[in-house]
């Protein structure tokens, strides 16, 4: 079912030879476009018509009422809830940690620049539902902007027809865990174009347009998230969910086929890639696959996952060249199943996410760790970080010099501006050292 590379005894880049996901998303940039001029000129109305046509069903209201999310939460299965809790309570205590202090630099006497951070002042968080319901991703973009300090957020997720037009209760229950009153009932490209330009609703309120949107989607939120990019700030242009398994001949086979299958449960085109030193536990995990498939609900999905071209079994030499294979692949998520795996783990520079051994599988991360499962995709974990409340943070140098600081300093400033042929800049210096 799942293709074999083998890259023993090769040279070559490992990241022209890698299974990845073919996503074409200037192709979908054609689609969404006039979705989102439809809903900057005709605004509410043009975000109902799209929602119909698209989800199939038209909503009563787009602003879930309050009524809706505190009923979610008192019909929410007591065991998801406690679930959610916990969720909840890990991902604040690790991402409280990331919170980021004013430090002031004294440059020279009398001269000081000061870095403060604050948070963008309003988010738009998405949330899909499609294939699955992903009520931690809620918890995944509501937890670091509140910590972050964002004053103002809404969460937007894909009406459902199966639940009278609004989204799944599992998110609105998530939203009401959180606190979390602002909720739209839209999803895809209508949604990004919503949070972008704003909308007026019927009974005079409003969604006030965003500042920044966060949160994973399909191509087609990918895509507007690309085309409103400076209209709005983006956390990243998500892509289809990756695997990638780093193991040797300790990996323990099950564990190793359990974790792909649980990757590519997510779509079809979820990319699941072991890289291995051994040819024995390669066999052993498609020996595992076969037989832990023929327990699994979502057969089909997963098959075609594995079998197709984005997911792999590569064969290397060592785990010098397995490293090198996973830096060169930059998975959104990588496991590491070796001999001193946090050693080796240390060791490797691009993952979104980094699950240490075999007791840390994805599966953890994306509910329970504490860390955040809104990660970068598609090989972009070589210049880009998973959300954080970083993301939602801007750093401000406030420059403050006296006039002897800036006398101090201001030969260089001038002969730098000369040398820039900007006789305009050495003019600002040298007017204020006169008389």
């Amino acid at each position: 079912m799942i293709r074999r590379i083998d890259l023993r005894g090769s040279d070559a880049d490992p990241r022209s030879i890698l299974p990845r996901a073919a996503v074409d998303v200037e192709q979908a940039l054609a689609t969404v476009t006039p979705i989102i001029a439809d809903v900057r000129e005709r605004g509410y109305a043009a975000v109902l018509d799209w929602t119909e046509r698209l989800d199939g069903v038209r909503p009563m209201s787009v602003r879930v009422p309050a009524a809706a999310i505190a009923d979610a939460v008192r019909g929410l299965d007591p065991g998801v809830r406690a679930g959610l809790e916990e969720s909840i309570g890990r991902a604040r205590a690790v991402h409280s940690d990331q919170r980021r202090v004013d430090v002031t630099t004294v440059v020279v006497p009398g001269g000081t620049v000061t870095e403060r951070w604050l948070p963008v002042a309003r988010v738009g968080l998405y949330v899909p539902g499609g294939r699955a319901v992903y009520p931690s991703s809620v918890v995944m973009n509501v937890v670091p902007a509140q910590i972050a300090g964002v004053a103002s957020l809404c969460v937007v997720s894909p009406a459902q027809p199966d639940f009278g037009g609004l989204p799944h209760p599992a998110i609105l229950a998530a939203c009401g865990l959180l606190g979390v009153d602002e909720v739209y009932a839209v999803g895809g490209a209508q949604a990004i174009a919503m949070l972008a330009y704003g909308i007026d609703l019927p009974d005079g309120d409003a969604c006030a347009p965003v500042d920044m949107v966060t949160g994973p989607g399909n191509i087609w939120v990918t895509a507007a998230k690309r085309a409103l990019k400076g209209v709005i700030g983006i956390d990243s242009e998500a892509g289809p969910t990756e695997v990638a398994i780093l193991a040797d001949d300790t990996a323990d086979a099950a564990f190793v086929a359990a974790d792909l299958i649980s990757q590519a449960e997510h779509d079809t085109i979820a990319a699941a890639v072991l890289v291995t030193t051994s040819a024995e536990l390669a066999a052993a995990v498609e020996v595992e696959i076969d037989a832990q498939l023929g327990h699994t609900k979502h057969v089909e999905r997963i098959s075609e996952a594995l079998s197709g071209s984005q997911s792999g079994i590569v064969l290397v030499d060592d785990i010098a060249q397995g490293i090198r294979v996973v830096d060169a692949y930059a998975a959104e998520h990588l496991e590491i199943h070796t001999r001193d795996a946090r050693e080796v783990a240390m060791r490797v520079r691009n993952a979104g996410a980094i699950f240490v051994g075999q007791h840390a599988p994805v599966s953890l991360g994306d509910y329970c760790a504490g860390s955040n499962h809104v990660l970068p995709t598609g090989g972009t974990a070589t210049h880009s970080s998973g959300l954080s409340v970083q993301t939602f943070l801007r750093g401000i140098h406030i420059v403050d010099y006296d006039r002897n600081a800036l006398v101090d300093v201001a030969d260089h400033v001038v002969n730098l501006a000369l040398a820039e042929d900007l006789p305009g800049h050495a003019a600002a210096i040298t007017v204020r050292l006169q008389g």
